[in-house]
């Protein structure tokens, strides 16, 4: 074991300060729902924003990410479009106010607003409160698989084996680990709810911008452009690609040629076009009921929610590169001396907690595990508030007891948190790879999300029961579809199977959702003409268009699409050159770094002028309009909530 007293000591100090600071914060988050699960909407954007960029600055992704730079170099920029890291740009453009104008504490709850509560909107509840809870165990089981294999390359399990009263199979060993990080992280989150994990995150970025900053100095001192051409096949330092991959590491690293195989990324072209026509239909859908949604529903107004989801891509991705360039670098460099054996084979799952034993010298290397023990900390303590906030505040308080205290709702949580952190723990029993389960949840459980959650916005015909059927058809075919495309294709890599069934898991969910929808009644005018009114989308939106501007016509409509695409189109190039550039700088290719900080600066000024300048000027949604409260929504939502 490497790590030396000095090690020890800062991550037994970052440890203790995260416990501390959920019991700082307890009294104030504990006075209501809305102080536990949002902080009361007292945050500023920047705050939920890093904290926010520390959730998904998550140890699983990043080992995922540190394994895809080292194998497919420049080329990698564009897989994470799986989960699609570009959704923010979306959400920054337009979804987050949409969203955040609902003034609601969870996305179930939202629901109300778009379909009201009769009984496709109850079912549309229920079915919403169903798939965040289903994500929300799977993130969790990611992050906890993640989270003990990178601690088992530090702490090898026969200097713990003495002191723990079972065995323990060579397999499990990664699932003991996890379940001590977890119980540290379920601690923290359930005293202190949404502030404590906000302030949290402030200092966990802190650390890992630290740490992401070192590493990569480490890499630039230490690995020449030479150096890392020699180790690399041609193409390596290439983000451009054609219809193949045609990266070949034969008579470098021979069996990362397996792995690539395995991966199914051969056939880049069609993977790359899947990947572009999945994220952008998974982006227009909107955030899905997790975190992310909570720190949006978090903010002080339309104008913060937008604020917020564009700076998480500022911050994150350059920081958050740097590392994992730095760790890649190194890792190809010096491969040989690497141990990746895990289980008896080759784990390249295992090069980001490998090159930090290798590379990093002490003190460092204590930080470094700080900062990534962090990024664990902020993604799983982010699910854990999410989750039991559908649990507690939609379920228990909506159809069990509706005057239920404050007190009890809070302590209700603490149950709550506990009750679905042990369940997680026993999914990522069974997880064999930390990207098998990955694809599984944004390429197969999404991919049943998608059509209803995107019609919910743009199409006024869509009903509570037809959102109902095609969320329904969605969770069902992600759950079962997968082991029969399987047996039916038998020679397509398993995770990638979930990315090529999604065009099957869409057709199928859309059918049943549109004639779901068209088959029953109409919503209820005043609940659509409410909604309308108040979230202002752009799409198809005539019949309700027409019934506002006759009861109200100073009314405007929406007429920003061309704009909101625009600012999409140039977002997604910026947030882009935030990922490349900082794999340029350390590995050297300087005038691809130029070329790419100029394209970022042209992009910024335009989004300068086309978003931030036509941002609402509003400062505090509850304040100046509490008419968007979904029980103010209209007289008969609110007679159907009272």
């Amino acid at each position: 074991m490497q790590l030396q007293s000095l090690d020890l000591m800062i991550i037994f100090a970052y440890l203790s300060a995260t416990i501390v600071i959920g019991l700082y914060l307890k009294k104030q988050a504990s006075k209501d729902l809305r102080s536990y699960f949002q902080g009361g909407r007292k945050l500023p954007w920047y705050m939920l924003g890093l904290s926010n960029a520390s959730g998904m600055f998550d140890i699983s992704g990043t080992m995922w990410l540190v394994t895809l730079c080292f194998i497919y170099g420049l080329k990698s920029i564009w897989i994470p479009w799986l989960w699609p890291v570009f959704n923010q740009i979306f959400l920054a453009a337009f979804l987050s106010m949409w969203l955040r104008r609902s003034n609601v504490l969870t996305g179930a709850e939202w629901i109300q607003t778009r379909f009201g509560n009769d009984l496709g909107g109850r079912l549309s509840h229920m079915i919403v409160v169903a798939f965040a809870l289903i994500s929300a165990l799977g993130f969790l089981a990611y992050g906890f698989v993640g989270i003990g294999k990178f601690m088992e390359i530090f702490i090898p399990w026969e200097v713990v084996s003495p002191f723990v009263p079972f065995a323990v199979a060579p397999a499990y060993v990664p699932h003991v680990y996890g379940m001590f990080f977890t119980s540290i992280a379920t601690l923290y989150v359930m005293l202190g709810g949404m502030l404590s994990i906000v302030w949290a995150d402030v200092m966990q970025f802190t650390i890992m911008t630290v740490s992401a900053v070192i590493i990569a100095a480490i890499a630039i001192m230490n690995v020449s452009p030479e150096a890392l051409q020699a180790a690399t096949p041609a193409g390596w330092s290439n983000p451009f690609f054609g219809a193949q991959l045609n990266l070949d590491w034969g008579g470098i690293i021979d069996e990362v040629n397996d792995k690539i195989v395995n991966d199914g990324y051969t056939l880049f072209s069609i993977f790359f076009m899947m990947m572009l026509f999945k994220g952008a239909l998974v982006s227009f859908a909107g955030p899905a009921p997790n975190y992310d949604m909570q720190k949006i529903l978090a903010t002080r107004s339309p104008r913060d929610a937008a604020l917020m989801s564009g700076f998480v891509s500022v911050v994150l991705m350059p920081i958050r590169y740097l590392m994992i360039a730095g760790f890649a670098v190194l890792a190809v460099v010096y491969y040989q001396e690497l141990d990746l054996i895990s289980g008896g084979k080759v784990d390249f799952e295992n090069i980001l907690p490998s090159a930090i034993k290798q590379f990093a010298p002490v003190g460092i290397i204590g930080l470094i595990l700080a900062g990534l023990l962090a990024a664990f900390m902020s993604t799983f303590a982010s699910t854990v508030n999410a989750a039991p906030a559908y649990l507690v505040n939609d379920i228990y308080k909506r159809y069990i007891n509706p005057k239920a205290s404050d007190k009890k709702l809070v302590h209700l949580s603490y149950l709550i948190s506990v009750l679905v952190v042990v369940i997680s723990t026993a999914i990522g029993l069974l997880i064999e790879s930390i990207n098998s389960i990955l694809q599984w949840l944004v390429s197969g459980l999404w991919g049943g999300y998608v059509v209803s959650n995107m019609l919910k916005w743009y199409w006024w015909r869509l009903n509570g029961i037809g959102f109902f059927y095609g969320m329904l058809a969605g969770i069902v075919g992600a759950l079962f579809f997968p082991p029969v495309f399987k047996a039916l294709f038998p020679n397509i890599a398993s995770d990638i199977v979930p990315l090529y069934l999604f065009p099957f898991l869409l057709l199928f969910s859309a059918s049943i959702c549109i004639a779901a929808s068209l088959l029953s009644k109409e919503e209820d005018p005043d609940v659509l003409n409410s909604f309308y009114k108040n979230v202002r989308p752009w799409g198809f939106w005539g019949p309700v268009k027409q019934r506002v501007k006759a009861l109200d016509p100073s009314f405007e409509e929406n007429k920003d699409f061309k704009r909101d695409m625009f600012n999409v189109v140039f977002g997604i190039v910026a947030q882009t050159t935030l990922v490349a550039m900082p794999i340029f700088l350390v590995i050297g290719e300087y005038q691809s770094l130029i070329i790419a900080g100029v394209i970022f600066a042209i992009t910024a000024s335009v989004l300068k002028k086309s978003w931030f300048d036509h941002l609402p000027k509003d400062h505090n949604e509850d304040d100046i309009n509490p008419a968007s409260s979904p029980s103010s929504a209209s007289p008969q939502l609110a007679a159907q909530q009272s």
